[in-house]
């Protein structure tokens, strides 16, 4: 007797994914209760020796039936093989059916499915699913998260109508819709006669993301409606092309209707930072800033268990307004729309008003934070003693490391605080100069937009600021390369900075001068994982290489003159002259917190590459993308394994993140959006101005400090925001505009002193201006009017 190795297999009897992920799938979905066509699987299948019985269950199916393979692995968490096998549709009768399953085994043998199954390292069996075919009026398929973002709060859903196999094959375009957690369609792109209702859009997903909590990860799935507007499901799979979950670090929200902004915050760190910057840097802001809510007497303690004034979502930093709402109402001369101005230059609607405190009560807190504020000086002075007193930490051994990361990050909390207290005494005459001469202008009959230029005017002249210092050291070395032989332009970027670090001569000895005072300063100061101008020579050397051809071809930087304060009263003297000290007391703290930060970097970088070497690690990079409080298990060999999978999934999510954008101003948890254009009035964009005067140019966007690596002479750079790590082009540049900031910005400061006009606070220039655009910038009135657009050919 002939033994069948083929066997029949009822969805019911299976248990696990034997017989394939599709058969898995479908066994799984039918056990949720899921309406799922009739189906059954024909297990470990031979064309040439069918199991006995099967045409009686075929003749149970009413209909067609689709023939899909479930070969072992395939739809799997691994792999989904998505493709490689083949299907049959509309399948009648037995001898179709026996040439279906032939056509589906042989398949198997393809080019294509072989040489993905090695890759995979994938083998096994080869099942096949028989299931009966929805006569279907709409069909297609739903993602649980968005496979183009890996937005997980985003569920995904594309429709055609008819059968669903013309959008798997791509000869159908297909509705598209996009829907958010709380069943809103965020987004659709869907043709003039759609094959869903919104009604039966929000079904799909809500069944989706019904499986996909019982399945406990994310899903592809298929369905179809039937022409009485029954809602089948046809297959589920886990996406496998998912990097780990965007938002699996986020922080607790302080409160439901908190709200948060990326204002203010987005200029000290700007983008999407890996957990270990969020759990030091992060949470140095957020220790300074509670501690000025206890001095003011707003909060009674720190509270070290909680993320109250700042918040880490999808990857970047948030500033919660909501906990600062306690200043407007608890000191003097503070309101709601003062304070909503000065971190997102409108006022906030969405904040909720505290009810004032009493007279006295706001008077105590007044006179202890303006003390607080104003005695910042000699704090300054003591914190650089104490830098002066402490190294990079260096230890040999893991352990003894992490206790000197430790107390490192202790004194890095400490200088954040000293910087915030001398930014507070910064603020304070900056604000006042800025409302006295609003005043001034509007009782002259003249704008508030004038005032507001008049006093970023005033502010010009600080150039004992330690940006224009650095800009100044750096430019002087230049100009000397740009007057030398081709050596440092013709050689590789880091080999230029390399042989120029290593040289004995005058230029040489400048060179290490200005990175002994400025080396550690770079883009994104404060992220732990990128390195300073110090420990990244390609980066300086492409820098420096471009200022040097600026300045062969006659493109030089002035610093500029100061207006005359001829004519003003002497308080407004008074007034500009203690912002423009504020303005550099200011830099000054920024450096040392930047230089705190940089021995961090350095001190956690040696970490990793200690736990690599004994064996912790797969690399030494993967250290950063663990939180603080993990470190410790991973040094002592405690969950090893899981942290190191964590920490790798977590590095797959951040290029994902560093793509998101988000409202200026979001009421609970932060959650990303379409970016929108930069609002605009026939072709005028409007900012605030930070640094007067009037340009016409073209247009260069740089939306990371690589991409102002194209920036030729004489452009106007619009960038969303810059740091210090910018500052070497601002020699190459005709002005500067960017989306956010303000009149005390970082670019802000040092456009003043080298007189570049400057429109600060555009919420979107860089979306909406583009590469070859030319544009008028009137750092005076704070627009940017598009004189020219580009054609799209020559956009870069």
């Amino acid at each position: 007797m002939t033994h069948t190795t083929s066997r029949l297999v009822e969805l019911g009897s299976i248990e696990d994914a034997r017989y394939g992920g599709k058969a898995w799938g479908l066994a799984r979905l039918e056990r949720a209760g899921f309406r799922v066509p009739p189906a059954f699987v024909l297990a470990d299948v031979d064309p040439d020796d069918l199991p006995a019985g099967l045409r009686e269950r075929l003749d149970a199916i009413p209909g067609r039936v689709a023939v899909r393979s479930s070969a072992t692995g395939e739809d799997g968490v691994a792999a989904s093989f998505a493709g490689q096998y083949e299907s049959v549709l509309g399948v009648s009768g037995y001898d179709e059916l026996v040439a279906a399953v032939r056509h589906c085994v042989e398949s198997t043998a393809s080019d294509r499915a072989a040489a993905y199954r090695a890759e995979v390292g994938v083998g096994g069996g080869m099942h096949v699913v028989v299931q009966q075919m929805v006569e279907a009026r709409a069909a297609g398929v739903v993602f649980t998260a968005d496979p183009a973002s890996a937005r997980r709060d985003l569920a995904v859903v594309d429709a055609v109508a008819g059968l669903g196999e013309s959008l798997v094959s791509g000869e159908a375009c297909s509705d598209h819709y996009e829907v958010d957690s709380a069943g809103g369609i965020v987004d659709r792109l869907v043709s003039d006669v759609p094959a869903l209702s919104d009604e039966e859009v929000r079904l799909v997903a809500a069944g989706a993301r019904e499986a996909e909590v019982r399945w406990g990860h994310p899903l592809d799935l298929e369905w179809a409606f039937d022409r009485e507007g029954t809602l089948h499901w046809l297959q589920a799979r886990p996406i496998t092309s998912l990097p780990g979950d965007l938002s699996a670090m986020d922080t607790e929200v302080a409160g439901p209707d908190h709200v948060y902004t990326r204002c203010n915050i987005g200029e000290m760190m700007p983008g999407a930072y890996c957990p270990l910057t969020a759990s030091v840097s992060g949470r140095a802001i957020e220790y300074a800033m509670q501690t000025v809510q206890v001095v003011g007497g707003f909060q009674e303690r720190y509270q070290a268990d909680r993320w109250l004034q700042v918040g880490y979502f999808s990857g970047h930093m948030f500033l919660n307004m909501t906990e600062g709402t306690a200043l407007s109402s608890g000191i003097l001369g503070n309101s709601l729309e003062q304070y909503s101005m000065s971190i997102c230059g409108r006022v906030v609607d969405e904040l909720v008003p505290l009810p004032p405190r009493s007279l006295p009560r706001r008077l105590v807190n007044t006179a202890r934070l303006s003390t607080f504020a104003l005695t910042a000086g000699p704090a300054v002075r003591r914190m650089e003693q104490r830098l002066a007193s402490t190294t990079t930490p260096s230890a040999t051994d893991p352990r003894a490391l992490l206790a000197e990361l430790d107390a490192a990050v202790d004194l890095y909390n400490e200088v954040t605080l000293v910087h915030v207290r001398s930014s507070s005494r910064a603020a304070v005459p900056a604000n006042i100069l800025e409302e006295t001469m609003v005043k001034r202008a509007v009782k002259a009959g003249r704008s508030e937009d004038d005032g507001r230029s008049e006093a970023s005017a005033l502010m010009a002249g600080a150039t004992d600021a330690e940006s224009a210092v650095m800009l100044q050291q750096l430019d002087e070395v230049v100009t000397r390369l740009s007057a030398a032989p081709d050596d440092f332009l013709v050689a590789p970027a880091a080999e230029a900075v390399t042989a120029l670090r290593r040289g004995t001569s005058p230029l040489s000895r400048d060179f290490a001068a200005f990175l002994e005072r400025h080396g550690h300063r770079g883009y994104r100061e404060l992220d732990l994982r990128d390195p300073s101008w110090a420990d990244d020579p390609e980066g300086l050397g492409t820098i420096m290489q471009a200022m040097v051809r600026s300045k062969r071809s006659g493109g030089s930087a002035d610093t500029a003159t100061p207006p005359s304060e001829e004519g003003l009263p002497r308080g407004v003297r008074a007034l500009a002259r203690m912002a423009r000290a504020g303005a550099a007391g200011r830099e000054t703290t920024k450096s040392q917190m930047v230089r705190v930060a940089h021995r961090l970097s350095r001190g956690y970088r040696l970490l990793g590459e200690q736990l690599t070497a004994a064996g912790a690690l797969p690399d030494a990079d993967l250290v950063f993308f663990l939180d603080r409080s993990e470190l410790p298990a991973l040094v002592e060999g405690r969950d090893v394994e899981a942290l190191v999978a964590a920490a790798q999934s977590r590095r797959e999510a951040l290029p994902f993140q560093a793509r998101l954008e988000f409202p200026d101003v979001s009421v609970g948890r932060p959650v990303p959006i379409k970016p929108p254009a930069a609002p605009a009035t026939d072709g005028v964009i409007v900012g605030r101005p930070a640094c007067s005067g009037v340009v016409e140019g073209t247009v260069r966007v740089a939306t990371t400090v690589a991409e102002a690596r194209l920036l030729e002479p004489g452009e106007v750079l619009v960038a969303p925001v810059t740091d210090v790590g910018w500052t070497p082009y601002f020699t190459l540049i005709a002005a500067l505009v960017t989306d956010i900031g303000s009149s005390v910005s970082h670019g802000a400061v040092v456009a003043r002193e080298y007189g570049l006009p400057c429109v600060v606070n555009t919420l979107g220039a860089s979306r909406t201006l583009r590469t070859g655009d030319r544009v008028r910038v009137d750092g005076d009135r704070g627009t940017v009017t598009l004189l020219e657009p580009t054609s799209p050919a020559t956009t870069d």
